[in-house]
């Protein structure tokens, strides 16, 4: 019985090992040759696992760049939480979120995704849980806006809207790191901030 609770144990141990083996290297292919150009056989070869492996594990291409991409948000989650502590008022983290938002934008697999998304073979419920990821920044927005009238920075107001206004406007800024470098940004991305707060900041 011993034995097999560590047979069964190993078994596990080495079925998430090569998930996230494969996780890896399939960020890896996703960001140097894009979505449609990578095939499961690439992540194959790279990975070592067999194509089975990967089906066993994600069943599909589609629904590994997903998982990916939930995995990457995840992340400019996480990394924000860290920062955040560092901040004292909503008015220092709207301003903080702004250039966090800046400098994580470009992520390896934002290409990919984009390619996915306007892939006419993609299924829509792939589509549609890539678009639902940017719910996690507009909460991150909202929670700053919340904060903000509940101490008293800010007037009483419709958040909901705030958020939309506010990611809308970060989100086509971010359009501009095709185009400018980051030094020429940061004053763009602290300017929309003060524009945005001259209209929600509570008045003396």
């Amino acid at each position: 019985m011993f034995e097999r609770s560590i047979s069964l144990s190993k078994r596990r141990y080495d079925s998430e090992q090569a998930k996230m083996e494969i996780m890896k290297e399939a960020t890896f292919l996703f960001a140097q040759k894009g979505y449609n150009q990578t095939s499961v056989a690439d992540i194959s070869k790279a990975s070592g696992y067999s194509k089975g492996h990967i089906y066993y594990h994600f069943q599909n291409k589609e629904k590994l760049f997903v998982l990916l991409a939930k995995t990457s948000m995840q992340d400019w989650h996480k990394k924000w939480i860290k920062k955040e502590t560092s901040y004292t008022s909503a008015t220092e983290k709207l301003y903080g979120i702004a250039i966090h938002v800046l400098y994580n934008y470009q992520t390896p697999l934002l290409k990919s995704g984009q390619e996915l998304a306007s892939n006419p073979n993609s299924s829509i419920e792939s589509v549609k849980q890539l678009y639902n990821l940017a719910i996690v920044p507009m909460s991150s927005y909202r929670a700053i806006l919340q904060e903000g009238i509940g101490n008293g920075e800010f007037e009483e107001g419709n958040v909901e809207e705030w958020t939309v206004l506010l990611g809308t406007w970060l989100g086509g800024l971010c359009q501009l790191t095709n185009t400018l470098e980051y030094s020429k940004l940061e004053p763009l991305f602290n300017q929309a901030i003060t524009m945005f707060l001259k209209s929600i900041q509570k008045r003396g």
